[in-house]
């Protein structure tokens, strides 16, 4: 449903006129429909409804604390890629058991302050990020959780410049290099490995290449437990796309039931 609707000549959010908003609050003015929010996220959780599984909410996205707020009251983590967002969603009282820390370019002081944090995991990017994050977490005599982002080389069928999936995108660390990877991390004193995270790009309209992706890290996740590495979590990235002109776009009921 559209919370966002013209009554005669005026555009109103749920039931209320902006204009009366403006008038009370002043312009410029961003106004938020709860109710949309809390749709969209209902939709995801809703798709999952039949396994174990957190949503994060990407703050990224926006970072309005009222909103991360809002989220956490319903049980949604966060996806962070800063430690202004990890400031925030501490603000928001978001459980710091639902913060998964993605991106690049982490620095040693957020590192620092997400490790104190006690963070769900951080999703690492490279092998230097993993001995940064080891190193970091001795100097402050705990471990640090992590799982490796992997690049699993599949076309995401979207525009190019937000393709993050495939073997020549920079994000990641291919797949044919995980395993070697996950077991040199594994064999850190600081570290524990609990997770394995895949993000193949933004605005997909089809669900197939998400399910490609999968495929293969399944086999990742198969192998490294015969390795004796425990895989807890599965954290499934990219997003489906929005109807810009006439894209059609699965609903997440459908994106849903086809990964379970």
């Amino acid at each position: 449903m559209n919370y966002f609707q013209y009554k005669g000549d005026e555009l109103h959010c749920e039931d209320i006129p902006i204009s009366k908003l403006a008038e009370k609050e002043g312009t410029p003015l961003y106004v938020y429909s709860k109710k949309t929010l809390l749709q969209h996220y209902n939709a995801f959780n809703d798709a999952f409804s039949g396994i174990d599984h957190i949503i994060c909410y990407s703050v990224k996205a926006c970072s309005n604390v009222n909103i991360l707020k809002m989220f956490a009251a319903e049980g949604s983590g966060t996806d962070i890629v800063s430690g202004g967002e990890l400031f925030r969603s501490l603000k928001a009282d978001v459980d710091p058991q639902k913060i998964v820390y993605s991106g690049v370019g982490k620095s040693s002081a957020e590192i620092i302050f997400a490790l104190k944090s006690d963070i769900l995991m951080f999703n690492t990017e490279s092998p230097q990020e993993i001995e940064r994050i080891n190193d970091l977490a001795s100097a402050l005599d705990t471990k640090g959780r992590i799982a490796i982002r992997v690049n699993p080389n599949v076309d995401p069928k979207t525009h190019p410049y937000i393709s993050t999936g495939l073997k020549e995108n920079k994000f990641g660390i291919n797949i044919d290099e995980a395993y070697d990877e996950y077991v040199r991390a594994s064999k850190m004193e600081n570290l524990e490995v609990i997770g394995v995270s895949c993000h193949i790009g933004s605005q997909l309209t089809d669900v197939e290449p998400f399910l490609a992706a999968l495929e293969k890290v399944s086999a990742l996740i198969a192998r490294l437990r015969d390795a004796g590495i425990t895989i807890k979590y599965l954290d499934i990235g990219g997003g489906l796309g929005i109807t810009y002109k006439e894209e059609v776009v699965p609903h997440p009921k459908v994106y849903g039931a086809k990964v379970v």
